[in-house]
Parts: structure tokens; sequence; C-alpha cells
């Protein structure tokens, strides 16, 4: 069981997480427990707290520190929480990441799990403990405390679930399921019962902000079954075994549930959209072999992320245009880099631009059925919705469009593939 920060903001939100846990942990019908492993973000507010301490302490500070200071936010929230399922009647126990330990590699404040060593945790589930663990951080080579990058509580948690065998891993959020889309801007955005990894994966790369891109890579690789759920419920609420949240399964035990008829095979999943990129335009770029290198090269050493790139076709002068998208947070830092490499690419002007939106059309049913980008591409210009660029994948159609037209492209391809919910069920 997992529970972001805003399910461990306050003791009020930990023992109402606690009263979850203990339901999750008694005694069933059939004379039969379930072993409980619970991973804790911290308090909502509290990493960035310890954050802006590190740049006052010190604006150049050593990372090794910053992973020691911005680790302890989980480590409060796991000590409380162990304390209030005691005084539930529960044997509970916290686990900080060097005592289980949680190896990890690379660089610090941005770690990557590398393996656990889980023997004297599954000794403690054995014996009826709950274990309480921090999210988020780990231990290095040389015994150092290092932390995961943010959104990391979510990959320690199917990490844990990995090394147990866990038969499922339940991530708590503020939400209660994957929607279709953002029921924000559709009212209409029916809960999904299951999502495949790949899906998954595609919505949370694309904007789906439910869960964290590495942690679904990571299920993907292991086979860690994955229940989305809300952990904002009322003292009554049914235990998770039962609660409707949303599956994310293999594709073979998707196909096992529509065979069951319990899913419906849709050729779409999901609309998710992103405001979070920027475009630039690099024009009059040499059309000779060689070129995109040196535009890409500098930006991955400065490890900005580049997603969709389009190269145009090449101009009578042996020049083409070159179009990609960076997150509007490096736009500033990718624009110096690239004018700082002018010489070495040899383009003509840069031409930058924040106010746009990717749409992304998901769905693993694109693979055996021909039509879905077209479909896509139709709907919106009946709207007179302008596409400036598009990418695909083998289960992802994405498309820039002006920022403001954002909401209604949603709304438009939600309806034009038929994921409305019925009126009945809305």
């Amino acid at each position: 069981m997992k529970f972001g920060g805003t399910s461990m903001a306050g003791t009020e939100r930990i023992r109402r997480v606690a009263n979850i846990v203990r339901k999750q942990a008694a005694l069933k019908p059939d004379g039969t427990r379930d072993e409980v492993a619970v991973v804790v973000s911290a308090m909502a507010g509290e990493t960035d707290r310890l954050v802006n301490f590190c740049r006052e302490a010190n604006a150049l500070y050593d990372p090794a520190e910053y992973d020691v200071v911005v680790a302890s936010g989980e480590q409060v929230t796991s000590g409380l929480l162990a304390l209030t399922l005691q005084s539930l009647g529960c044997k509970a126990r916290s686990w900080l990441g060097w005592q289980l330990p949680v190896h990890t590699i690379e660089a610090h404040a941005k770690a990557r799990i590398e393996d656990i060593d889980s023997e004297a945790l599954l000794e403690s589930l054995g014996r009826g403990e709950i274990a309480v663990i921090p999210g988020f951080q780990g231990l290095s080579g040389d015994g150092r405390i290092t932390t995961l990058g943010r959104g990391g509580s979510d990959t320690s948690a199917v990490a844990v679930a990995a090394a147990i065998g866990a038969d499922r891993c339940d991530i708590y959020t503020d939400v209660d399921g994957v929607y279709t889309t953002d029921p924000r801007i559709v009212a209409k955005a029916r809960k999904l019962k299951a999502v495949t990894y790949e899906e998954m994966l595609e919505l949370a790369s694309v904007g789906a902000k439910v869960l964290q891109t590495r942690s679904v890579g990571l299920a993907m690789k292991e086979g860690v079954r994955v229940q989305v759920l809300s952990s904002f419920v009322d003292d009554n609420a049914t235990p998770a075994d039962a609660l409707p949240g949303t599956m994310i399964v293999s594709e073979e035990e998707m196909n096992e549930l529509v065979e069951k008829g319990e899913m419906e095979r849709q050729h779409v999943t999901g609309i998710a959209h992103d405001k979070n990129e920027a475009k630039i335009i690099l024009t009059r770029v040499p059309d000779r072999p060689g070129a995109v290198a040196n535009i890409f090269e500098p930006l991955a050493k400065a490890s900005i992320n580049v997603d969709m790139i389009i190269q145009n076709v090449g101009r009578d002068k042996g020049e083409t245009d070159v179009t990609f998208t960076v997150p509007q947070a490096d736009l500033a830092r990718a624009q110096a880099l690239l004018e700082d490499q002018r010489g070495n690419i040899g383009f003509n002007r840069i031409i930058t631009d924040s106010k746009i939106a990717k749409i992304s059309v998901v769905g693993v049913g694109m693979k055996s059925h021909a039509g879905v980008a077209s479909n896509m591409f139709r709907a919106l210009a009946e709207r007179g919705i302008n596409i400036q660029a598009i990418t695909t994948s083998e289960i992802k159609v994405s498309v820039l469009i002006d920022e403001d037209e954002t909401e209604l492209a949603v709304r438009v391809l939600h309806t034009a593939y038929g994921l409305d919910a019925k009126d009945e069920a809305a």
C-alpha cells in the first residue's frame, strides 16, 4: 500500500490512512490475514520546504547533504504512521531506506533503485507486523542516503512490491482511479476498470498525472499488478480488496478480462493533455549528415528532454527546418544553449512558442485497428482546431495545438471516440 503527500498531510489524515491499513491487515472471515507493507510520502508541501532550507543554507549545496535533508520528510511520516497504527492496536514498525536496505545507483537527488534486501522485512511481515517504509529514499554504494527524484515514492512502492513478491501494489492517491480523461474537463469521463502497463506508460508520459512514469515502467518490467485508489474515503469505506479502483495489468490479463466479459475492449482507452511543453523551430538548418546530432547532443548533455521532433522536407539550397518540443521549464536554457551552438549547427533563426498544448489519444486497440489517427484529425478539423505537429507510436497519436484550445480539443476527441459515459451512469 502506498500513500502520497496529500493523504499524509497532518495527524488527522494519517489516522484515516492508519484505519485503511488496519482494515487491510485485519483477520478475514476465512481466518487468514494479508501481510501488509506500507510506503509513505512526506506531508504535502514538506519536501518543497526542505529544499528551500537547503538553498538558504548553501546555494551551491552538496547533493549528498541535500539528500540527507529532503529524505527526512518521509522519515517523519513513516514514524507517525507506525505510532498511529500501534495506537489502534496493530503491530507495526518503520523501516528506513538504510535499514532494509534499498540499494540505489546513479546520482544523488535522482538515484535509481537497483535491488532491495527484503529478507528481514519478510521475516517481520511473517510475524504479523505491518511494515511502514519511507518512499523516495535509498542507500548508495558508499553508504550514503540517496533520494529518487520527484514522484519517487510510487517507484519505491512498486520496487518493494516486486522485492517481496506482493500480490498487488495499491497506490492510494487523491483520485479514485484512472479516467478516460481529466474529469475536471469532461464531466462524462469514465473511470476505467483496468488499463495495460503500455497504456498507462503512454498516458503518464503525455500528461496524465495519476502515476509517475518510472513507477509504471518498473511495474511492467517486474510484472507487479498495480491498483490506483482514493485515500479520501470515510472510516466505513470498503476495504481495497472490494474497492473499485483501476487495475494496471499486463496485456494478457486484460485480454482475459475482456474474454470474461468484465471489460469492454475499446480502440481508444483515454485522452491526455499536457500544457507544460514549449515548441522550438530552427530554420534553414544544413540538410546533411550530422546536422541533427549537432542540435540534440548539447541538449542531451544538459539533461533537457526532447519530445516531439519533426524535420521538414529539405529546401532547394540544401537546407531544412527542424521543429521539436522541450519542457516549458527548460525553454530558456535550451534557447541559450542553441544560440551558443549557432556556429556549429548553422541554423538561421530560432522561433519559440510556449503557448502550446500536446493532446494525445492512447489505446492498445490501435495496434489492430486502422483509422484512429484520421478520426482524430477529422474531429479536430471540424471544430477549426489547427494541428501544428504530429507524432505517433504503436498505441498513441499526439498532436500539438494552440494552448487556448486544449479543453475544447479534449472534449471533442472524448466524444468522437465514444468515451463519454452514458447519461444513466454519468
